[in-house]
């Protein structure tokens, strides 16, 4: 599990930071956890993320200090896992992407109703539905073992970082050029167009 003062307190950095990091969800049916290939960074005064309006009821779990889960319905079909980001009163936030999928592979198979394990968790969509995640977990301290937390990979050492990609993120309209999307290159789970993940 990832200590809050481990996470570098500003959002561009955390979004590298957490690429190679673990999202575990325990659950009835046992842990789901996937490793973090792919990630986009909505940092402070960014147009395009849900805090520049500021803080509302929704939004509420981004202003958090840094570590804590926002979680919010897209076009009124999919969950999706984000960071926040910033000191408690900023807000800003990472959003997870994509997973490896690594522990609990049939359960999030049947939570994804799907056999494709590339596709199972490819996606913000697809990662958050294939680890059964939704409103009931937002707000939720990364930081701390409960239903939804953060941990370092087993192999996760200085020397064996990822090589990770920088991008444009994907599907915006607005700061849709800012290059705040980080990927493990070749990386099978990474979604995205090719041209992206070069």
């Amino acid at each position: 599990m990832l200590a809050r003062s481990e996470l570098p307190p500003d959002t561009t950095e955390l979004a590298r930071y957490l690429i190679g990091k673990v999202v575990v969800r325990t659950t009835p049916e046992g842990v789901l956890s996937g490793r973090i290939v792919e990630t986009e960074a909505y940092p402070v005064g960014d147009a395009a993320g849900h805090a520049y309006r500021g803080e509302t009821a929704r939004t509420h779990a981004l202003f958090l200090d840094r570590g804590h889960a926002y979680v919010y319905l897209a076009y009124g079909v999919s969950w999706m896992l984000n960071v926040s980001s910033e000191a408690a009163g900023v807000g800003a936030g990472v959003l997870i992407r994509a997973l490896s999928p690594l522990e609990g592979i049939a359960t999030m198979q049947r939570n994804r109703r799907i056999q494709n394990l590339r596709d199972l968790a490819r996606g913000p969509g697809r990662l958050a539905a294939a680890l059964d995640i939704d409103r009931r977990v937002d707000g939720i301290d990364l930081c701390r073992r409960g239903p939804l937390w953060i941990a370092r990979d087993a192999g996760d050492t200085p020397d064996d970082t990822p090589d990770v990609g920088t991008s444009t993120r994907i599907g915006l309209s607005q700061e849709a050029q800012r290059l705040l999307r980080f990927y493990v290159r070749g990386d099978r789970f990474v979604s995205g167009p090719k041209a992206l993940n070069r």
